[in-house]
């Protein structure tokens, strides 16, 4: 299975002194700003964490692992400023952001139960000096009993100093990690599951307003395999089908075993007065797995509703009118 490179997320839930600290974090290739051995290494332009001893460089840790087994690797840390720094170096298991999917890590004080849990570093804390590099040995033990598929997580550099940032009583913390993608051995079970289906319209009053219709869901890796999901729309409704396909930026490049995330796709153009049914389908990059759900949809906008009704209402009394005056000509008639 491929595993990208991209820029991930993570959170940083303690205060520093009455501040906030926040953790912005680069996980796996980012700036090739390197020369080899670091060319694919993550990287903020102020340091860089990458696996060391491959010649040509790792874009990270891809490692295999069979229960009970012990691998040894290590890590390296180069500082890019010309004054030292010193780190503080953790192991962490990694997850979905709920909202937008990215690769996130877990805080150094939070509860671990794969790779940030089974890996222990020969330094916890290391000084850089300006310019230069310091390469960590690290030990990860997988358990016995450890369940067989993939399972994410990074080696995580955290500058210890608190900056100030634009905003005003906010400070930040920045960190640096380099992924780790560990493959347990044992039976590998793919699981996609797309639950909670909705559908909201936004009507506009008028003709020609614009008209926004929203379909969210829930994506859900329910195997023990990383996931890259595909995602497809097909409204079908009294006047036909419409396919649209979601923006690929909404979808999670990389969905963990056991993680979910909620999408919100925007429907353009949805028609002016309709109902049916929106079906989403969801499947792997390699359409090996295909799971659907469905929701009701109702498209009315009021404006048109009242439009119409007021040409009817303009039609019925012109006929009405028209009626009435042939029926009184014709009652003038006789008389005559």
């Amino acid at each position: 299975m491929h595993f990208p490179s991209v820029p991930a997320r993570a959170r940083w839930r303690r205060p520093a002194s009455a501040a906030l600290a926040l953790l912005t974090l680069l996980c796996a290739a980012a700036l090739p700003v390197l020369a080899a051995p670091a060319a694919h290494a993550a990287d903020n332009g102020q340091w860089s964490v990458f696996p060391a001893g491959t010649p040509g460089g790792r874009a990270y840790f891809r490692l295999a692992a069979a229960p009970g087994a012990t691998l040894r690797d290590k890590v390296t840390l180069r500082n890019l400023r010309a004054t030292p720094v010193t780190f503080l170096l953790y192991a962490a298991d990694g997850y979905n952001t709920p909202r937008d999917g990215g690769f996130a890590v877990r805080d150094q004080g939070e509860r671990m139960t794969g790779v940030g849990r089974w890996t222990r570093l020969d330094h916890t804390t290391v000084r850089v000096a300006g310019h230069g590099q310091v390469t960590v040995p690290f030990t990860l033990r997988v358990p016995r009993d450890a369940q067989p598929g993939d399972h994410p997580g990074a080696v995580v550099a955290v500058d210890q100093r608190l900056s100030r940032s634009a905003r005003e009583g906010v400070a930040v913390r920045q960190a640096v990690g380099s992924r780790v993608y560990l493959r347990v051995s044992g039976k590998r079970q793919p699981g996609l599951e797309v639950r909670g289906a909705r559908f909201s319209y936004a009507a506009p009053w008028f003709p020609g307003g614009e008209r926004t219709a929203t379909v969210s869901y829930e994506l859900v890796n329910s195997g023990n395999v990383m996931l890259s999901p595909r995602v497809g729309l097909r409204a079908t409704g009294l006047f036909g089908r419409a396919s649209f396909t979601p923006e690929p930026h909404r979808l999670p490049a990389e969905l963990m075993p056991g993680q979910r995330v909620h999408v919100s796709e925007r429907w353009s153009g949805p028609p002016f007065l309709d109902w049916g049914r929106v079906e989403v389908t969801a499947s792997d990059s390699e359409g090996l797995l295909a799971q659907s759900t469905g929701v009701g949809y109702r498209t009315v906008s009021w404006g048109v509703l009242l439009l119409i009704a007021v040409l009817l209402a303009a039609v019925a009394g012109t006929w009405l009118v028209r009626r009435r005056s042939r029926r009184s000509a014709a009652t003038r008639a006789p008389a005559s």
